[in-house]
């Protein structure tokens, strides 16, 4: 009887008949395990079990087979293939490792892909060729050596032309920029859309600049996304020598203040640059809105600086606010104040007629209001500011209704007006408001509803926002446990 165990194939082909089935079941509970927190590594596990493994048991047991000479090439067959595997493992494996979850700011991040590539590349030639020797018994020394030589050969006839790409490249592995930055080569401005391995594609907002990486590394340039703040929109306006420099410093604050796209915890400044001309700067979330900023800024000043009696631009020639017009409009709305045409013709005199343009603050909640004022055209949006950011809808006033209504008794205004529109207003001052309301006491009586009204509103609006945002917190964490 032949003994079994003494046999050298024994043990080898024991180890692949009970092994490889056990091998084969923890690899499939593991790669179950990690598919769900990391598909990318699941897929190196799964590599493994239905190729490297698999081809591991068939090169022992081909190698265990007594054939002759015919032995010893299927063995080398088997090994050939088997290494292929390995190499491929191993490939996969160090992408996961190394780059696949790589933290942001890390050096592996930054690295450009097609260094990655490249790390490929020699890392499959140094295995084919470590391979090749091992299994094949080749001599891959000379070739590797033919390669070595001509790779040296040809990069000293390029080097001109390969100089700048390997600069391209150095710029790449650093990254100065990413992708959506902002750049300013001093004669393209723009935002990054895409970057390889030749050049820079750079979104001008008139066509798209392509940008050599040689050329972006052997200059400098401005990245406008990584400033240390909020990027600031700078613009330059120049006023008559007439105007108080102060008021019309004044005059850039409040109008730059209550711009919407103002960066959130961050304020406006503004400076005389002499010969009548003042700078303002206004710090805005990125610089995409700068041309947005900046067109908001010069509408709303414009009117600003006309009910300010000021000359933006060195010019205040305004054919609207005209004795005839003020006193027209200031007809139409009469009935509102409680007065007959009679009487809004005596008092016309006495009111200011006032334009605001779209997206312009009329009043703002928290403070007083300094007049009360009555539309005559245009739309005012109500809304109520809450904490955090974002505003609450509360309404919208149309011609003859009131804005300021607590400017009699120098009440808190409850909410935001804001014109949505061009509005032209009726601006009666305090002082002859008490002369109004003590020749029609009912006025008194019904701005203090209407006020009244206004508060209750926006405190309605204020809670039930905040249950909303306690329920929707509620559910959140119902979802997250």
């Amino acid at each position: 009887m032949v003994d079994l165990i003494g046999q050298p194939w024994f043990w080898p082909s024991l180890a692949v008949v009970v092994g490889l089935p056990i091998l084969l079941l923890v690899l499939t509970e593991l790669h179950s395990v990690i598919a769900r927190r990391h598909p990318q590594a699941a897929k190196v596990v799964r590599l493994v079990r239905n190729f490297l493994v698999p081809l591991a048991a068939l090169l022992i047991l081909i190698s265990q087979v007594q054939l002759g000479e015919k032995d010893l090439t299927w063995t080398r067959v088997a090994a050939t293939f088997f290494g292929f595997a390995l190499l491929l493992v191993v490939l996969n494996g160090v992408n996961v490792a190394l780059f696949t979850r790589a933290r942001p700011e890390s050096w592996r991040a930054r690295m450009p892909s097609i260094f990655i590539d490249i790390f490929r590349l020699v890392l499959i030639l140094v295995g084919l060729g470590v391979l090749f020797a091992w299994v094949w018994g080749a001599d891959v020394g000379g070739l590797f050596t033919a390669l070595g030589v001509s790779t040296v050969v040809i990069g000293l006839a390029l080097q001109n032309a390969v100089g700048p790409v390997v600069s391209g490249l150095f710029l790449l592995f650093e990254q100065p920029f990413r992708l959506g930055d902002w750049l300013d080569t001093g004669g393209v401005r723009g935002r990054v859309v895409e970057v390889n391995w030749r050049a820079v594609h750079i979104d001008t907002g008139n066509g798209i600049h392509i940008v050599p990486n040689g050329t972006l590394a052997g200059a400098s340039f401005d990245n406008l996304s990584k400033a240390p703040g909020a990027f600031v929109v700078s613009i330059t306006l120049p006023f008559s020598t007439d105007d108080p420099p102060h008021e019309v410093l004044d005059l850039l604050r409040r109008v730059a203040d209550d711009l919407p796209v103002l960066a959130a915890d961050h304020r406006p400044s503004a400076y005389p640059l002499g010969g009548a001309k003042y700078g303002v700067d206004i710090p805005v979330a990125s610089p995409a809105i700068e041309a947005e900023a900046t067109a908001q800024f010069h509408t709303v000043l414009w009117y600003a600086a006309r009910r300010a009696n000021l000359h933006l631009d060195n010019d205040l020639t305004d054919d609207y606010n005209t004795p005839e017009r003020r006193l027209a409009l200031f007809k139409s709305v009469a009935s509102s104040l409680r007065l007959t045409q009679d009487e809004a013709e005596a008092f016309a005199d006495r009111v200011l007629l006032q334009r605001f343009g779209a997206g312009e603050k009329l009043q703002h909640a928290g403070d007083p209001s300094p007049a009360l004022r009555v539309i005559a055209v245009g739309t005012v949006a109500l809304t109520s500011p809450v904490d955090g950011g974002g505003d609450i809808p509360l309404g919208r006033l149309t011609r003859g209704e009131m804005i300021g209504i607590g400017a009699l008794t120098n009440e808190i205004n409850p909410s935001d007006a804001t014109a949505v529109d061009d509005v032209t207003v009726l601006s009666l001052p305090i002082a002859e408001l008490e002369q109004l309301v003590r020749r029609r006491p009912q006025l008194a009586r019904d701005l203090g509803t209407i006020f009244d009204q206004r508060k209750a509103s926006a405190r309605v609006a204020i809670d039930d926002s905040a249950a909303r945002q306690g329920r929707a917190l509620t559910q959140l964490g119902d979802v997250t446990r």
